[in-house]
């Protein structure tokens, strides 16, 4: 019998030792679990989420309003600006890592669910194109294919942004040579009936120089086939003043006067463009900003706010559904960095909180909330 008493007293110390660690393991899976939820949401299931509510603008064709003949085309196209891949001189290792998979996710995200037949990417496709070594540009030119890899059928063109060959004055043949060798270096590109002019901006500087007269050249060659225009630089306007919307310039940037040839086109590059190439619409980049602006004989020009958390906390971009005759609009936001910063926050709140309570320094909550409700229906 003493055997016996002592056989269960040491069966029942050794499930008495077990269970605190079975309540630890089960402690640290709701943990484990808690925050491979919290990744999923913030790092994918965020974008589907917020992508999904966008959708392609309806645009009037002669069918809707009762015309005969055949439908015209509509060419659906996403355009954004500025990515700014970080280089190797002034990408910290972290800011590359966060900024590079938002863009990754949420341009990979939109060719799922939206699945644009073209996309435009209007200028500042790279941080530190404009003094990067050869290896490094290499390095940057396999991170943008990575970052936004797509279908062959989808078309990717991107036009050349102060940040990817300098200003006029850094700028130099073999920096252009280098950006066209990626990106297709034809001005014209037409599709659908639809012909699209990719603006070299930055060469617009009105001095003659070799660069500047031959891009001059290339626009006059083809002013005549024109129906919108997409380009780096906005065209001449004074301010950001008259821009609107949640993503449009702080309102500490939006009275500081732009610097011609710098912040827009000079008036006279603008009244050129819109002279030789008559659009029906401009997109334009470079401000970070969101703004809408008319021009001389009700042109439109849309400046699209950057594609990266890096420039704001609320990227975007447009979505254009064209014909040979007509365009219509949209714009699609991207997810708020400060959404995902502060579902991070409380998450580890929340974790932290759990690991008090189950290490017995803090009350659980549940508890302390049930005895304080006892206590006032006992008084």
């Amino acid at each position: 019998m003493a055997a016996e008493d002592t056989a269960s007293t040491r069966l029942g110390a050794g499930r008495q030792h077990l269970r605190p660690l079975k309540r630890r393991g089960l402690v640290l899976l709701r943990l484990t679990a808690i925050v491979f939820a919290v990744l999923l949401f913030c790092e994918f299931l965020i974008y589907y989420l917020v992508i999904f509510r966008c959708s392609w603008p309806a645009v009037k064709t002669p069918a809707d309003a009762g015309g005969l003949g055949t439908p015209e085309p509509v060419l659906r196209a996403m355009f954004l600006a500025d990515t700014h891949l970080l280089g190797a001189v002034r990408g910290h290792w972290l800011d590359k890592l966060r900024r590079e998979w938002q863009m990754e996710r949420a341009f990979q995200t939109a060719l799922w669910l939206l699945q644009p037949e073209v996309v435009f990417i209007l200028g500042d496709v790279f941080d530190e194109g404009k003094w990067s070594s050869s290896q490094a540009w290499a390095d940057d030119v396999g991170r943008f294919w990575k970052i936004f890899r797509h279908p062959p059928h989808v078309q990717l063109r991107a036009v050349a942004g102060n940040h990817d060959i300098g200003f006029h004055y850094q700028m130099n043949t073999y920096k252009i040579k280098r950006f066209e060798k990626v990106f297709n270096p034809e001005r014209l590109f037409s599709w659908k009936g639809i012909n699209f002019v990719m603006v070299n901006s930055v060469a617009l500087e009105g001095d003659s120089c070799d660069i500047c007269s031959g891009a001059e050249a290339e626009l006059l060659e083809i002013s005549h086939r024109l129906n919108c225009s997409r380009e780096h630089f906005p065209l001449y306007r004074r301010n950001d003043a008259n821009c609107s919307g949640k993503d449009a310039a702080p309102p500490d940037e939006k009275y500081t006067p732009f610097k011609e040839r710098y912040d827009a086109l000079s008036q006279e590059a603008s009244r050129k463009l819109l002279w030789w190439l008559r659009p029906r619409l401009v997109l334009s980049g470079h401000t970070h900003s969101a703004c809408e602006v008319l021009h001389g004989a009700g042109v439109l020009e849309v400046s699209v706010p950057s594609f990266s958390w890096r420039n704001r906390n609320n990227p975007s971009f447009i979505m254009g559904s064209v014909t040979p005759t007509e365009y219509a609009l949209a714009k699609c936001y991207l997810p708020c960095e400060d959404t995902v910063l502060t579902t991070y926050c409380t998450a580890a709140g929340g974790l932290v909180l759990l690991t008090l309570v189950h290490a017995g320094l803090v009350a659980s909550p549940f508890h302390f909330g049930w005895n304080m409700l006892r206590k006032f229906k006992t008084t």
